[in-house]
């Protein structure tokens, strides 16, 4: 599992990552994204990165890639809406006769 954290000048820019970052993952905040996929993803993700985004930057663009190892993954502590995430859900659908 890996975060990316993100902020762009430019809100086009931010837009777009964004809309690309959601293919891999989901956002936990709003320039912030939790991408539980393979090394493979990362890979991907960071190619069009130093392809597409790097090229662009300003001074005051930035991506913060975070990658949490598997032992770290239970050291998380969510609060909120958050705390649910993790928690496997089941839904009933009633059928009327």
């Amino acid at each position: 599992m890996f975060i990316v954290s993100y902020d762009f000048n430019n809100d086009k820019r931010r837009s777009n990552f964004a809309k690309f970052l959601k293919k891999y993952g989901r956002r936990i905040q709003f320039s912030v994204y939790e991408i539980k996929n393979s090394q493979r993803f990362l890979n991907n993700i960071l190619k069009e990165i130093e392809h597409s985004y790097k090229p662009t930057f300003t001074k005051k663009d930035s991506i913060v890639i975070i990658q949490i190892c598997n032992g770290c993954k239970g050291k998380i502590v969510r609060y909120g809406y958050a705390e649910n995430e993790n928690k496997e859900v089941l839904f009933f659908k009633k059928y009327n006769k």
